[in-house]
């Protein structure tokens, strides 16, 4: 099953951030716990870890974008999965 990889909470200061760099490309494998991009707030830069494993299928937010907490990032699941209705 298909994981969404979704911004998540900041802090109280902050609400959003910019996708700096993406450590992962599509087709890439992922494992749990492994940095999957680079964040970026008013305040930080932060490497968020992926919270599953499988295979990075979709980039949502290309590098130098913004991104709300809650927003989807990325999508990680099965090289064959259909990922059509994930959003």
């Amino acid at each position: 099953m298909a994981n969404r990889v979704t911004m998540p909470p900041l802090g109280d200061s902050s609400d959003e951030a910019n996708v700096l760099k993406w450590l992962k490309s599509v087709g890439d494998p992922v494992q749990k716990g492994e940095k999957l991009l680079e964040i970026e707030t008013d305040k930080t830069t932060v490497e968020l870890e992926a919270l599953s494993s499988g295979t990075l299928r979709k980039i949502v937010i290309e590098e130098g974008q913004t991104a709300t907490v809650g927003d989807l990032l990325a999508i990680i699941g099965t090289p064959d999965e259909d990922i059509s209705g994930i959003n």
